[in-house]
């Protein structure tokens, strides 16, 4: 699949600072040498002193925060360091949890296989939920991570029970329309694929200040296939 041109994704953009809705399917940092595009390459040929503030997985679709000058990139870093970055998700779940500002706090711990896990000796994690819609089996649910820990808002759905469509290391299964859609028929030697082929997670909204003190608030648009999975959700209650 051919990369998206970066300035395609930008979203925001002054001297110090650039927010991109980064797509899915595309690395925030290089993976290994010489494999498919990653954010950080493509921003450091769009500005030679492009530095990433943080990192979103690379299903992961949404705002992300690019500083262009080390200064700038000091400045943003010891916001997300003291918490002061508001960051807001939005995920497709499992389930209908009745959740308004539903706080989970349960500490993480990352393992050597590349996963995390709930553990009692684990760092501090903490997220905010509210549900903002529901559907016949699903949810849109809006997520608020406090603490910034390696896979944290995917695993604390999972821990209560509502795990995101889609997200297999952390038992959220596929969600395929046939079970809904009553009509659903595929042609002779089909073979029905996920309706989408990543876990629905998408950063909806990002606020930090600028070197200038000014507060700095993107908005990023769902991309194609989480805001088609909605809309077609909503018409299954």
């Amino acid at each position: 699949m051919k990369p998206p041109k970066f300035k395609d994704l930008i979203l925001f953009e002054n001297d110090d600072y650039i927010v991109v809705n980064k797509p899915p399917y595309l690395s925030t940092l290089d993976e290994r040498i010489g494999v498919a595009a990653s954010l950080l390459r493509m921003a450091r040929e769009y500005a030679d002193d492009a530095q990433v503030g943080h990192r979103l997985d690379r299903d992961t679709s949404g705002a992300l925060v690019i500083a262009k000058n080390p200064e700038a990139y000091r400045h943003v870093s010891m916001q997300f360091e003291n918490r002061e970055v508001r960051k807001v998700y939005h995920a497709v779940t499992w389930g209908a949890p009745p959740l308004e500002q539903f706080v989970v706090e349960r500490n993480i711990e990352t393992t050597k296989s590349g996963k995390a896990r709930l553990a009692f000796k684990g760092k501090p994690a903490e997220t905010r939920f509210t549900t903002l819609d529901t559907y016949a089996r699903h949810s849109l649910v809006q997520c608020e991570p406090v603490t910034g820990r390696m896979h944290q808002i995917r695993l604390h759905l999972a821990y209560v029970q509502a795990p995101i469509v889609g997200d297999h290391l952390y038992g959220g299964e596929d969600f395929f329309l046939s079970t809904l859609k009553k009509k659903f028929n595929l042609k002779d030697g089909e073979t029905e694929q996920p309706f989408i082929k990543r876990f629905a997670l998408h950063a909806k909204e990002l606020e930090f200040t600028g070197l200038d003190g000014v507060a700095i608030q993107v908005d990023a648009p769902y991309p194609k296939d989480f805001r088609v999975l909605v809309e077609t959700l909503a018409q299954y209650r």
